[in-house]
């Protein structure tokens, strides 16, 4: 390695055995054992905070191990290093919290915890899988457990935004869903769009957070999830405008009709069983198929150009929504008249609307959707 590349070099234990410490600018911590085997950590990938303990700087870590049955996983770890002398100690110290601060993570997080949600086992991934990283990283967080439906769409409504570097919900999708439309709610929805959101799984389709892991070829783990929240990653998420009369709501996962909706609602009953009921119950009614009277009207993508009916102008100047209190987000801003509106007369067995690949942990209902792309759509029921 190129000298000028190295920001701090000098003989240090690690662990406990003596050997020759080196930090480069590109974050990375190497160091040889006692077998002569060369070591590296990556600050940026590996490191979740450090901290300095009289004579010792103390990372912790996560760092993948190889299972004997179950493939790699990640594991968290602390690697002690002992200078010989305060002025080497401080210099270390001093460079690594430097790095980890160049990368802009998150100092500050308000999570939600849905103790009800699937098999009710938020509060023990909080306590077991949460609440460590965020010790190890130094970050501060709020705790705010959800007690009924939609107290997650209150808290973030009035949410003093100012105080946060990001919001996490421990949970499914519902909740992300209820704090979505808080922050959308709000009169500085604007300022709120900006503020970064992060999905551990615990709930009964973790749809959300199974298709942004797995874009990025990582296991849908509430350990690889929080790891992307400590490092700050993010994604950009397309948000539906949905109006049902003169309800609006936003959705960012999915919009069911027929099957897959009832499946949802009427299997809440099992819900004990977590993402298993959702099986269980779509085999019964698959078994026992409905169908639904309706007219789907919708913009065709590019290369469907064919499929359905020509709208008449007349039904498309009609579809123009009802617009709600100005002072939140009103939607996207859409030419009714001039879009290409074709239509679909049912019955259906049922729609399934996806703004991501998967719908649940085990339903890949959209393989060619993208994490970050254009839709828009309408459904108008007979």
């Amino acid at each position: 390695m190129n000298q000028q590349h190295i920001i701090f070099s000098d003989e240090v234990l690690v662990n406990g055995y003596k050997t020759a410490l080196t930090l480069s600018t590109d974050g990375i911590l190497r160091w040889h054992d006692t077998n002569n085997v060369l070591h590296s950590l990556s600050i940026e990938e590996q490191v979740l905070g450090v901290s300095n303990a009289g004579q010792h700087v103390i990372l912790k870590s996560f760092v993948k191990e190889d299972g004997f049955c179950f493939g790699t996983s990640l594991v968290r770890k602390t690697f002690v290093f002992e200078p010989f002398s305060p002025h080497s100690l401080r210099i270390l110290f001093d460079k690594i919290q430097s790095y980890i601060h160049s990368l802009g993570r998150p100092k500050r997080l308000f999570v939600f915890v849905n103790p009800f949600g699937g098999k009710k086992s938020a509060s023990k991934v909080f306590a077991n899988d949460v609440r460590p990283i965020l010790e190890d990283a130094n970050i501060e967080y709020t705790l705010q457990e959800t007690k009924y439906q939609l107290h997650a769409k209150e808290v973030s409504h009035t949410l003093d935004l100012t105080k946060y570097d990001g919001i996490i919900c421990v949970s499914g999708d519902g909740i992300l869903v209820e704090v979505v439309n808080g922050l959308l709610e709000r009169e500085d929805w604007q300022a709120a769009l900006k503020m970064p959101i992060g999905v551990i799984p615990a709930g009964t389709g973790n749809g959300m957070i199974k298709s942004l892991l797995d874009s990025v070829g990582q296991p849908c783990t509430a350990a690889y999830a929080m790891l992307a929240a400590v490092r700050g990653h993010k994604r950009s998420l397309d948000v539906a405008t949905i109006w049902q009369g003169e309800t609006r709501f936003f959705s960012v996962l999915m919009l069911a009709w027929g099957l897959i909706a009832d499946i949802d609602i009427e299997s809440e009953k099992y819900r004990w069983m977590g993402s298993a009921r959702m099986d269980i119950y779509g085999l019964q009614r698959a078994l026992k198929l409905r169908k639904y009277n309706g007219c789907i009207s919708f913009v065709p993508a590019p290369g469907f150009e064919d499929v359905g009916e020509p709208v008449s102008l007349g039904v498309v100047e009609s579809m123009e929504p009802l617009k709600a209190r100005q002072h939140s987000y009103q939607g996207p801003k859409v030419d009714f008249p001039t879009s290409c509106w074709r239509k679909l007369n049912g019955p259906f067995i049922g729609v399934w609307l996806q703004n991501v690949p998967w719908g649940s942990e085990t339903a890949k209902a959209a393989p060619n959707a993208k994490v970050c792309f254009f839709l828009l759509f309408s459904i108008f029921e007979l």
